[in-house]
């Protein structure tokens, strides 16, 4: 009883997981009734028990378990978290549920399956079951075929995926177990009830008598399609509905539930890939092509056996396909042929769309080896080619099978007729566009009057299929000149074929072929009206019914008064008529009756004319009676009274029978006739007519050939009528055109393209005739359909006279392609470059030319694979729109090579796609598995290009093939891809597919992807979701504008490539967009977005020699999100260079109101000035350097620097102009250069200088030279980066120069640098040439004479004044300026020793102090004889010296200008101090980062970021084996390594401690670094560990528990130990024990930052500790902490660290380091043992040792007691000759601290020590290794002299307060300075 009430207090979720089965079974008890009590799903209560439903499950006691099933089952269905479970409950359930005894745990089981599957996590369950199947335990693999089969019969195959359950479902039925044989047969049937048929060919090969018990269960089924019964969570609609009409009757709905119809399974789709290519025989090529029949038999028999396979693995074939094709087209024996032919249709059959790439290759082979006429051989080949059919397009054969549409052979004739019949009962009206069957209806009627009857009848056939499909109304304009009876056989096959669909053929998916040709538009009659010839007698009959009788008699009249009087009742009569009623061919043979068209008169031959125009326009005017009347309309043109009458003739007639036509006719007659006017005139009128009635259908090639007579007349109006033609002809081509007139006269083709130069810009008008006729609408509708397809426009196309290269394109040509020299391969593709470059446009027939260079693609010779890439460029561009019939063989190899590793090959392979894409639109490249292939290709660079084109393309199409689903699954990969380019143009790319497939069935596609990846893929659905594009607008409607410009127009003339067939929408000129708003648009972090992205490279760095169009493109796309767009036009604008002035007037306009937009933008501004630098054009160029004037005095006034990545992006360009040939521009630029230093360090300005001076521009180099002496003489020394020394003699290189003003430049900087430095810029400089160095003496002298040496340069003084007026920058991103030093007037330079000496007289120089008053305590230290001589001190009162005074400023080091007095700049210093960060000397560096860190409030404001980067870079310093081999490498190391133990003491330890944590756990996770850094960042944090007693109280622990539960997240405990060492799990462990120790419980409420405590391991194992370690009072003090933690110290690692120090001591390099270290530890552990250390040493050593340690402490407790103050410092202890010590300046302070530790050495130090403050005891030393006490000043020298300030102003209100205590400061200074003058006199 005592433990059951032990267990019965605990929570519930505790009760779940208790050893005892009893607690856990009251607790699922307990579970179940609360999980049906929360009604809130997403209550925070289920997350309790989130990772304990695994083991509700799988409770090992049987009782337990049943009631764990009934709550696992409540909470799967009432949590909303239930989901995350699924993988690990499931699995559960089918190794510990399904194989218990009890049927209720069974059926529980299966019911949680079942839910899970309702909570949308079918994948997961059924992937699990089907592992179970897999499971040796047949009571298991039953229940999982069971549950399999209840979710299919209660969710139905759209929720189960059938595929994988049919790929095992053989499998079972071969099992050893009766039970599961028979639960397979169960779950086959409720397939067979979902999938029909389907199901067979998978199921073939179980065993015979299974497979008759299966047929006669699927006969027994009943033939209506089950329906799903249970329904997921997203489907309640569906529920809805299913529940009404079950309700309403069940049955009597059925037929309503239409909506959303099961999917028709494919059992192709169901069946596994076979790979035969590797199972073909070795010898199959040798044998195939043998001379003996019966091997090539062997052969074909062996791959038929194959290619039996109904699904085979995608592989090259193309050798395969290339041998059978051999075989059928060459082959004579036929039952080789026959046998090829089936192996083919095998291959095309397993393969489907894959085989598509090798189609074009053999229908041209099979349709001509139908001349064959024996029946075995035809059947063979017919079943080939439409196996072939189905694997591709039927416009991807067209031109094949047209090109024997005339073959002599009536057979081929007939069986081509018979496969487009079989090939059209395939396709829809929208896979048979009209386009199509305006190709292949004149083949058809051609075929319909041949003399074979079987050729008719094979026509027929195809008419009337044709029909079927697409309507009548679509087919009948093309059989109105088809006689009735033909007219009936075509109806009647027509009518034949419905009455199969009807009633047993297969109907169609969709609305049938009639209502689709009646659907959307309302489509006008388009039968073109046909008559047959009159004779004249009827003509007369049917005349004089309609017509007056006077008017018939009078018709020829010999009077011509009478014929006038008669054609004006023929007008009347005319003009009264019915359309109807009008006989037009009649009344026009009556007008060209006697006289006729021979008229003498005008009047009456202008009446005649009219009269044609009305009966044109008013009546049914055909092309019948048009014949009639052109004649003498032609005749008439020329005629000065006439000719307009003519004309209005013409255009009415072409309006009747549309321009083409009519075109085609006039032309060919007038250019019959010799008539100069006549056919200048019909030329005009054409040209006319062309912008009257558009360019649709017009046959260039009908009357190209009569232009270019034209053209070639004598007679200058008729080539000026030619020429203007052209100029129309243009609008509607292009420059295409052209090309047709190549071979002109060079004078002639100037005038031609003067003409075509006007027309540039414009575009075509808008029709107004001829649009209400038929054809027009049928080629209006035509052109929507293309540019549905993407493809452009194809028929201006077809108008260019095209060659056939096939017979050009050569075996040997091909041979030499896949030669194995790679010169002879080069010399193929030459010779295929010159046959498409002489042919210029080409017929898509080119042999086997495809296969050939697809294998060049994969060259291994880059040149060779570029060298392809450029041929299919050219076979692009030369064979237009039909290249579609080669995307798959030549398309997509094209894309493969996006995945070479060459950017030049990538860039080149997708130049070459986009030239193929613009010829065939993107229609077919997305069609079929092909794309969806590529992209599974795990190659990123692939991935990138191919995601980044589609995101381009994509949003261009209205309409997209469903096949771009199949890449979806892949894109969602590469949202995941590791690398980073890849998952960026993946998220582009992702919108534009959603735009097309809709974000649902997107989401649904996530289904199949793992658990891990769903939801981040999900959330960036969501994300696309919200910026997905809207779908282009489609065309306009059928008359109008798009109809205006049907045929298509270039929008741009600028290069022909781009606007081949493209159209030109007739758009008007937009109004000037609204400038009135802002020009730069604030994105938040947009700069630091872009420094980003190119600190990571994933945009080209700005450094370039030459801007290429990739820089010029990426400016462009930044500055779109961030610029007005009306102003990066204009920026942009490519003619207008006023544009841009205007622009930057704007800019500069604004700066003032849109500074900050100026600021966020301002590398981008920069950016494009770079660019204006490399152009020619002088007025921008002026326009930019003044705004550049104006520019940065506005950033300086606001205190804004530029930043680095703004900076290295600008001034090494602006550089380049300070070389420009004319002078106001290099003045403009060196004013920019001063200007820039006001915004930009000039420290960092001058190494773009020295870069400057190495230019070939010899202007540019004197420029630069003197820029850099003016910074020099402005700034000092401390300009010159990275030292002066490196700096001039680079300088002096120039001195020697070939061009005077260069050496002059080069001089006068030098003597800038004498200036400064005096004499020892002869040492700075180098060796120089004698004659050099007399050049530069003399014009040292010169600049003395002119220059007192006394006074600084007025520039120079000018430039001090500026700057010392100049605010510090409040910005604290911002560079820091810094002022230089202010010196007195008189006050010279400083010089060398050598140069002081001769200047000792000067008044006030100071005398250098000696070696010995430095006071060098390191000197002084290992020279214990001067020490000991040193002279007794007096002791004196100095109490005047007490008064306050002055300090005086110390005379700075030239090489530090901007050093000054601690006073007056604090700011000033420590910019100096983080100059000195930032210098190119790595020891200076590190001794300014000692300076910065040792100043504790400084170091505490270094952030957790800086401290990492800080951290990572020392250590790996410290780990750089480059190191070791410089000069005092060692040395450096050490000083590191002191720096490291600095920045660990004085930093903010929350910081510091997040810092290394963040460090461990980026080193862990890099398998790329060292090791040793990983163990070097873990001895850090044991030392901060060691810290924590003393610390802990200034941490903030919720943030360091935050950064070791993101470590645990990242590293588990479990993954932590597979690492290879453990030291990182114990350094955790530790630091985890060592908080819990110091704060006991606590620890607990410093989780706040976390969220989901309870997911976190770091929870747990702090309770784990806390309960363990049972410190809960709190009650030990940090020294019994610290001191219980030491104690666990092993011994082994205290052996290790007191043998690491004694070895220290033991070398002569690092015996101080040693002492230091030794007694730091002695002091931190005064327990410690050193006698097994010391034991086996000499006596010696032991002394030295300990004598060390003495001094140490010695030296330790004199800095401990003594307070310095800085009140009073003698005048002669300063001078500015003193040498200091590592390259910094002493400061009075420096040499007091010296003498005062001296003292305390020498016993000199008087008894007031006790009146300053208590004396620090030794065990309050602090334990960090000291470094040599010299250097200790130092790096600390300003944080000493703020803490004697602040100690002196503490003493001074002391004395105020206690007038009792004696003035010791003042005593010690009395002393001091009369000891100090004492030691002078001596030294005289």
């Amino acid at each position: 009883m005592g433990d059951d009430s032990e267990w019965m207090k605990l929570p519930i979720d505790q009760k779940c997981e208790h050893k005892v089965w009893k607690a856990r079974l009251n607790g699922y008890e307990e579970a179940l009734k609360l999980f049906q009590r929360i009604e809130d799903e997403k209550s925070p209560e289920w997350g309790k028990y989130l990772g304990l439903l695994k083991k509700f499950v799988t409770d090992s006691n049987a009782v337990a378990q049943l009631k764990g099933l009934e709550a696992a089952l409540a909470y799967v269905e009432n949590a909303h978290l239930a989901g995350k479970t699924s993988g690990e409950v499931v699995s559960g359930v089918v190794s510990k549920v399904f194989n218990q005894p009890k049927a209720r745990a069974k059926e529980l089981g299966s019911d949680i399956c079942l839910m899970y599957i309702e909570i949308e996590r079918a994948e997961v369950v059924q992937d699990e079951l089907i592992k179970g199947l897999d499971n040796k335990n047949p009571k298991i693999v039953v229940t999982c075929i069971e549950t399999l089969r209840k979710a299919l019969s209660e969710f139905g195959s759209k929720i189960i995926t059938l595929k994988p359950v049919v790929k095992v479902l053989p499998k079972q039925f071969e099992s050893r177990e009766k039970a599961v044989r028979d639960e397979a047969k169960l779950l086959s049937v409720e397939i067979y009830k979902w999938i029909r048929d389907a199901l067979r060919p998978p199921l073939q090969g179980i065993n015979s008598v299974q497979l008759k018990e299966l047929e006669e269960e699927w006969v027994k089924l009943p033939t209506t399609a089950p329906k799903q019964s249970r329904f997921l969570r997203s489907q309640q609609a569906l529920k809805a509905k299913f529940e009404q009409q079950q309700a309403a009757g069940g049955d009597e709905a059925d037929g309503d539930d239409d909506d959303e119809p099961a999917p028709q399974v494919d059992p192709y789709e169901l069946l596994e890939p076979v790979e035969i290519l590797s199972k073909l025989p070795k010898d199959f090529y040798d044998k195939i092509e043998a001379k003996k029949w019966q091997e090539r038999k062997e052969a074909l028999e062996a791959l038929e056996t194959l290619a039996k396979n109904p699904k085979l693995e995608n592989g090259d074939y193309g050798d395969l396909v290339r041998a059978l094709k051999k075989v059928i087209g060459k082959d004579a024996n036929v039952m080789l042929v026959t046998l090829a032919a089936k192996c083919l249709a095998g291959l095309a059959a397993g393969l489907r769309k894959k085989f598509g790439t090798y189609a074009g290759h053999v229908v041209p082979t099979i349709l001509e080896k139908f001349k064959e006429k024996k029946p075995q051989v035809v059947q063979a080949l017919q079943e080939a080619i439409d196996a072939v059919f189905l694997t591709t397009t039927l416009q991807n054969i067209s031109e094949d099978v047209l090109g024997v549409m005339d073959n002599k052979n009536p057979s081929i004739k007939q069986q081509a007729s018979l496969f487009l019949a079989r090939s059209f009962r395939h396709c829809t009206q929208a896979t048979l566009p009209k386009s199509m069957l305006k190709a292949f209806c004149p083949a058809f009627l051609k075929q319909v009057n041949d003399s074979a009857p079987e050729v008719r009848d094979a026509a027929y056939e195809a008419l009337g299929t044709a029909m079927k499909v697409v309507g009548e109304k679509a087919v009948n304009p093309f059989l109105a000149d088809l006689d009735k009876l033909k007219l009936d056989k075509v109806s009647y096959i027509f009518l034949c074929f419905s009455l199969f669909l009807q009633s047993g053929g297969p109907p169609k998916k969709g609305k049938s072929a009639s209502a689709l040709s009646a659907k959307g538009k309302k489509v006008p009659e388009t039968k073109e009206f046909i008559e047959t010839e009159l004779s004249i007698e009827v003509c007369e009959e049917k005349s004089a019914a309609v017509l007056p009788a006077s008017c018939m008699q009078l018709l020829d009249s010999a009077n011509w008064k009478e014929r006038l009087a008669s054609m004006e009742e023929f007008q009347k009569a005319v003009e009264q008529m019915d359309k109807n009623e009008m006989p037009c061919q009649a009344l026009v043979r009556m007008l060209a009756k006697k006289p006729g068209w021979k008229e003498t008169n005008f009047q009456v031959m202008q009446m005649k004319l009219h009269i044609v125009g009305l009966i044109a326009q008013k009546g049914s005017f055909s092309k019948t009676s048009a014949f009639v009347v052109l004649d003498g309309l032609v005749d008439k043109i020329g005629d000065v009274k006439c000719g307009g009458k003519a004309k209005e003739g013409l255009t009415a007639t072409a309006e009747a029978c549309s321009l083409p036509w009519t075109a085609e006719q006039v032309v060919s007659m007038v250019f019959a006739q010799k008539n100069p006017k006549n056919q200048a005139e019909t030329l005009n009128w054409l040209s006319n007519a062309m912008k009257e009635f558009g360019f649709t259908g017009i046959n260039v090639k009908g009357f190209i050939n009569n232009v270019k007579t034209a053209l070639g007349a004598t007679n200058p109006a008729v080539r000026t009528a030619a020429i203007t033609l052209l100029g129309v002809m243009y609008l509607y081509m292009g420059a295409p055109l052209r090309m047709f007139f190549e071979d002109e006269k060079p004078a002639l083709l100037k005038q031609i393209d003067d003409e075509f130069e006007k027309m540039q810009g414009q575009s075509p008008p808008a029709a107004f005739r001829g649009t209400k006729k038929g054809g027009a609408e049928e080629d209006g509708e035509e052109a929507d359909e293309q540019e549905e397809d993407g493809g452009g426009a194809p028929d201006i196309m077809d108008l260019l006279p095209r060659s056939d290269v096939s017979d050009k394109i050569t075996q040997d040509m091909v041979d030499k392609m896949a030669d194995k020299n790679w010169k002879i391969r080069k010399e193929g593709l030459d010779e295929v470059a010159a046959v498409i470059s002489e042919a210029k446009f080409i017929q898509p027939s080119i042999g086997e030319l495809p296969m050939a260079l697809k294998g060049r693609l994969n060259d291994s010779n880059k040149i060779l694979r570029s060298q392809t890439l450029t041929i299919l460029q050219q076979i692009a561009v030369a064979m237009g729109p039909a290249l579609k019939q080669h995307v798959k063989s030549l398309g997509m190899p094209i894309i493969t090579v996006l995945g070479d590793s060459k950017t030049n090959v990538r860039a080149a392979a997708m130049t070459t796609l986009q030239a193929w894409v613009e010829q065939t639109g993107m229609k077919d490249w997305l069609e079929g598995e092909d794309l969806s292939e590529e992209l599974k290709r795990e190659n990123p660079f692939l991935r990138q290009e191919v995601l980044g084109w589609l995101a381009e393309k994509l949003p261009t199409m209205r309409t997209v093939p469903s096949d771009l689903m199949l890449c979806v699954p892949y894109l969602f990969i590469c949202l995941e891809d590791r690398n980073g380019d890849v998952r960026k143009k993946a998220q582009d790319a992702l919108p534009t597919f959603m735009m097309h497939l809709g974000y649902e069935k997107m989401l649904k596609a996530t289904g199949k992807l793992k658990p891990a990846s769903k939801e981040p893929v999900s959330a960036l659905l969501e994300k696309a979701r919200a910026v997905m594009p809207a779908k282009p607008a489609p065309p306009p409607g059928k008359a109008g504008a798009a109809k205006s410009s049907s045929g298509g127009a270039p929008a741009s003339k600028s290069g022909w490539l781009g606007v081949l067939g493209k159209k030109a929408p007739v758009t008007k000129v937009k109004d000037e967009e609204d400038r009135s708003g802002v020009i730069f648009i604030l994105v938040p972090n947009g700069k630091e977005q872009r420094i980003k992205e190119e600190k990571g490279l994933k945009v080209l760095k700005w450094n370039f020699q030459t801007p290429r169009d990739e820089y010029v493109d990426q400016l462009k796309t930044q500055m779109s999100t961030c610029f007005a767009r009306w102003l990066q036009d204009e920026l942009f604008h490519a003619s207008d260079f006023q544009r841009q002035v205007k622009a930057i007037g704007v800019m500069g306009e604004r700066m003032e109101d849109e500074l900050e937009g100026t600021v966020s933008c301002l590398d981008l501004i920069l950016k494009w000035f770079t660019l204006r630098f490399f152009e020619t054009n002088s007025t921008v160029l002026m326009k930019v350097l003044e705004y550049l004037k104006q520019l940065f005095p506005t950033l300086s006034r606001e205190n804004y620097h530029l930043n680095e990545y703004e900076a290295s992006s600008f001034i090494p360009y602006l550089i380049l102009k300070v070389g420009e040939s004319k002078d106001v521009v290099r003045k403009d630029v060196r004013a920019i250069l001063t200007m820039l230093c006001k915004v930009y360090p000039a420290s960092k300005v001058f190494p773009f200088l020295m870069d400057g001076t190495k230019s070939k521009n010899s202007k540019q180099r004197a420029e630069c030279l003197e820029e850099l002496g003016c910074l020099i003489e402005n700034y000092g020394m401390n300009v010159c980066q990275p030292t002066p020394a490196k700096s001039l003699k680079e300088i002096a290189v120039h001195i020697g120069d070939r061009d005077n003003s260069v050496r002059n430049a080069a001089l006068n900087t030098v003597v800038a640098v004498y200036n400064v430095c005096g004499d020892q810029v002869y040492k700075l400089i180098g060796n120089l040439s004698e004659k050099e160095m007399s050049m530069l003496e003399e014009r040292v002298k010169r600049s003395a004479k002119k220059t007192p040496a006394a006074a600084p340069p007025p520039n120079r003084q000018a430039a001090e004044r500026e700057r010392l007026q100049r605010e510090h920058p409040s910005n604290p991103n911002a560079t820091f300026m810094r002022k230089p030093a202010q010196q007195p007037q008189e006050e010279v330079p400083n010089k060398l020793n050598q140069a002081r000496a001769q200047n000792a007289e000067r008044e006030h120089s100071h005398p250098s102090i000696p070696k010995e008053f430095q006071l060098d305590l390191d000197m002084i230290e290992n020279d214990h004889t001067r020490v000991s001589e040193l002279p007794d001190l007096v002791q004196h009162k100095l109490e005047e010296l007490l008064e306050p005074i002055m300090m005086p400023e110390p005379k700075i080091r030239s090489v530090s200008p901007h050093f000054d007095d601690l006073h007056n700049s604090t700011a000033s210093t420590i910019n100096f101090v983080i100059s000195q960060v930032a210098s190119g000397d790595i020891n200076t560096s590190i001794q300014a980062l000692a300076q910065l860190f040792s100043m504790e409030s400084l170091a505490r404001e270094a952030s957790m970021g800086v401290l990492k980067d800080l951290m990572h870079g020392l250590i790996t310093l410290m780990l750089d084996a480059r190191v070791e081999d410089i000069e005092d490498g060692q040395q450096l190391i050490r000083s590191v390594n002191l720096l490291v133990v600095r920045v660990l003491e004085k930093s903010d330890q929350t910081n510091i401690l997040s810092a290394l944590l963040v460090l461990l756990q980026d080193s862990l996770t890099t398998s790329s670094g060292s090791p040793m850094f990983a163990e070097l960042v873990m001895k850090c944090l044991w030392r901060m560990i060691r810290f924590l007693p003393e610390t802990i109280n200034s941490i903030n622990l919720d943030r360091i528990l935050l950064d070791v539960h993101n470590f645990m997240k990242v590293f588990p405990k479990e993954k932590l130990k597979q690492l290879k060492s453990d030291v990182p799990h114990r350094t955790l462990k530790t630091l985890l024990h060592t908080l819990c120790k110091l704060t006991g419980a606590k620890i607990l409420d410093h989780m706040s930052m976390i969220e989901n405590r309870n997911e976190s391991e770091l929870e747990a194992h702090l309770r784990r500790v806390v309960k363990h370690s049972g410190n809960f009072s709190g009650m030990k003090s940090d020294r019994g902490t610290e001191k219980g933690q030491d104690d666990r110290m092993s011994k082994a690692k205290v052996s290790d660290i007191l043998s690491e120090i004694f070895k220290k001591i033991g070398s002569k390099e690092n015996t101080k380091e040693g002492l230091t270290e030794l007694y730091e530890y002695k002091q931190k552990y005064s327990d410690a043992d050193l006698e097994p250390f010391l034991r086996n040493t000499s006596q010696f050593f032991q002394s030295y040792v300990e004598r060390g340690l003495r001094m140490i402490e010695s030296e330790r407790e004199g800095k401990g007691r003594i307070q310095p103050s800085s009140t009073v410092i003698p005048q002669h202890g300063l001078d500015s000759g003193s040498v200091p010590l590592n390259g910094e300046e002493m400061k009075p302070a420096v040499y007091y601290e010296r003498l005062k530790i001296l003292r305390q050495r020498q016993g000199l130090e008087n008894n007031s020590r006790g009146d300053s403050g208590p004396t620090r005891p030794i065990t309050s030393l602090l334990s960090k290794p000291s470094v040599a006490s010299s250097t200790d000043m130092l790096q600390s020298k300003l944080s000493q002299l703020k803490e004697s300030r602040e100690s002196h102003f503490q003493q001074e209100q002391s004395h105020s307060h206690s007038p009792t205590r004696s003035s010791s400061p003042a005593a010690n200074l009395d002393d001091l300075k009369k000891r100090l003058e004492r030691i002078k006199s001596n030294r005289q």
